[in-house]
């Protein structure tokens, strides 16, 4: 758990200070009922900011990260890039992102 919290914090931390914010996406409701279940309001706080972070870097705003985007914006998901893009198609989404995310919080 402690990796999983620490990898979140980095990804959020190294987004930095964004001058514009962009619309942040809803959180599915399974998603939403998995988080609670796994830390409650904190959890809820935490992903929330992946969101808005997710929604600043996605420039396009298109709902795709692109590796360039990601590079720019969530560096720590530039690093992890070929992981969370499971289906190789050069670019990846919230929904990939959260799930990558509980995936290392389970091992």
């Amino acid at each position: 758990m402690k990796k999983w919290i620490t990898m979140l914090a980095l990804c959020i931390a190294s987004t930095g200070a964004f001058a514009q914010s962009a619309p942040a996406q809803e959180v599915p409701a399974q998603n939403m009922q998995s988080m609670q279940a796994m830390g409650g309001a904190r959890m809820q706080q935490a992903m929330q900011q992946l969101q808005e972070r997710f929604g600043a870097a996605n420039t396009t705003h298109d709902g795709k990260l692109t590796r360039e985007q990601a590079a720019a914006g969530m560096p720590r998901v530039a690093q992890h890039f070929d992981e969370i893009d499971t289906q190789k198609v050069g670019y990846v989404t919230l929904p990939q992102l959260e799930q990558f995310m509980m995936s290392k919080r389970r091992q």
